[in-house]
């Protein structure tokens, strides 16, 4: 399955990421639970839009390859000479055709294999890799809606198993919207043991937290709580470094390499932290939409430093003026005879 997403995300990137569903499928086979077949096309869910950088040999900035080679004589193999092999001994391979992978267990190797079904809140995030669209096939559709409206109905996912290339994969299968999603799960042997790490206790009382800070927490997480629109959160981090790419082309340095800057010591802080202080700062700022919206990127940075107009010396004369003396204090107005009396 990895391998597949890989050479789909390479295509991805040579057509600039414009993937579509309508596109060929991955693998055809079926959801098979109980006595019931369903014929499925397997899908990509995602296009990854990463930046696409070349490696360059820094000598003369011409670009790195890689090439495949027989070992043994040091010749240049083509694709269509590669075959797959394991190796039993040093040296000695057993050849393995996509026939004899195929044949191995041809059920498997065709078949989404629904084993149990269970609640989607038992299968921890951590299990969760990586999701593919399942579409019926010709002759499937009724059978398929049947499928995903039990689990709509039941709230449950299926967990299935199913081979893929030359690799048994766990999967979860999951009602969302009119389609069903198939998830590739981490089997537990491929889950690390969290033990090692220093973790603070379980109870608000073992880690020190107060109900004041729980209770000011909490009233930041209502201020900032909004629908999930997922179009409002984008890659910011690449428009940055786009935004370097045109800078350095138009200063003309494109084969200018940039030092790095010497590292600056971390000032000492103390581990005693004021929390509620925190909080409260943080729930008079109310972070949220409008404050990374108005977060200015590399690029606005730029564009406002090519805008700004160069300081005037009268202002700066204002600036290094001596402060004018603050007024005197305004002495109590006298008391009345007629207070004083009172007094």
């Amino acid at each position: 399955m990895r391998e597949l997403h890989h050479r789909h995300r390479a295509a991805g990137n040579r057509l600039g990421g414009e993937l579509t569903v309508a596109a060929r499928a991955l693998w055809k086979g079926a959801i098979s639970f109980g006595l019931v077949h369903i014929p499925v096309d397997l899908y990509t869910a995602v296009q990854e839009h990463d930046l696409d950088l070349s490696m360059l040999d820094r000598r003369d900035f011409s670009p790195v390859g890689y090439k495949r080679y027989n070992k043994k004589n040091g010749k240049d193999v083509d694709w269509d000479d590669i075959v797959k092999g394991y190796e039993y001994e040093g040296g000695e391979y057993v050849v393995l055709s996509d026939e004899d992978l195929k044949r191995a267990n041809v059920e498997a190797t065709g078949t989404i294999d629904i084993q149990a079904f269970v609640d989607a809140a038992d299968v921890p995030l951590t299990y969760y890799e990586h999701p593919y669209y399942l579409a019926p096939s010709k002759g499937g559709a009724k059978v398929y809606a049947l499928l995903r409206e039990t689990l709509r109905k039941a709230g449950k996912i299926g967990i299935a198993t199913v081979v893929i290339r030359t690799k048994q994969h766990l999967c979860a299968l999951v009602c969302m919207d009119d389609k069903i999603v198939l998830n590739t799960l981490r089997f537990e042997t491929e889950i690390r043991d969290s033990e090692d790490l220093k973790l603070p206790p379980a109870t608000l009382k073992g880690a020190g937290i107060s109900d004041k800070e729980l209770k000011m927490a909490l009233s930041l997480v209502e201020g900032m709580t909004e629908e999930w629109n997922p179009a409002q959160y984008h890659d910011t981090y690449k428009e940055d470094v786009m935004a370097l790419v045109k800078k350095k082309i138009k200063a003309g340095q494109t084969k200018t390499l940039t030092a790095p800057e010497p590292e600056r010591k971390a000032p000492k802080s103390s581990n005693v932290v004021d929390l509620v202080a925190l909080l409260q700062d943080s729930l008079g700022k109310r972070p949220g939409k409008a404050s990374a919206k108005a977060r200015p990127t590399a690029a606005d940075e730029d564009e406002a430093e090519e805008k700004a107009p160069a300081p005037r010396k009268r202002a700066a004369a204002t600036k290094s003026a001596p402060a004018k003396a603050k007024a005197a204090p305004r002495k109590p107005a006298a008391k009345s005879s007629t207070a004083r009396k009172a007094a």
